[in-house]
């Protein structure tokens, strides 16, 4: 892990983990404006010669690292960073119902974005 770089692809909405220049890992994710600004990660994928080297788990760190730099929240959507965020409630806020259903409508809405 001490190779890889996680950056923000916000406009692509993409937490993407780069390893020499090759993406290696992302979590898709969208913002959310209402009922309030957040985070919500849909899909965490990990390219199969990178797994079991806690890529997922750097990446949805960041993703609350992000949240928490901005002052939002993180309405998770993806199983992998929901069962992380209940393993790591310390670092993960838990989410609040009404993001949550609010980030279903959004992506029921826009069907084929993800």
């Amino acid at each position: 892990m001490s190779d890889i770089e996680i950056r923000d692809d916000r406009a692509a909405g993409r937490l993407e983990a780069v390893d020499g220049g090759e993406v290696v890992g992302r979590i898709e994710y969208f913002e959310l404006s209402s009922p309030r600004r957040a985070l919500v990660p849909v899909h965490t994928i990990v390219e199969p010669d990178h797994e079991g080297q806690g890529i997922a788990g750097a990446l949805a760190r960041e993703l609350y690292v992000t949240a928490a730099r901005e002052g939002v929240a993180v309405a998770p959507l993806c199983p992998y960073v929901v069962k992380w965020a209940e393993r790591h409630r310390d670092e993960a806020p838990t989410a609040d119902p009404e993001l949550l259903g609010a980030a279903h409508e959004w992506l029921a809405a826009h069907p084929g974005r993800f």
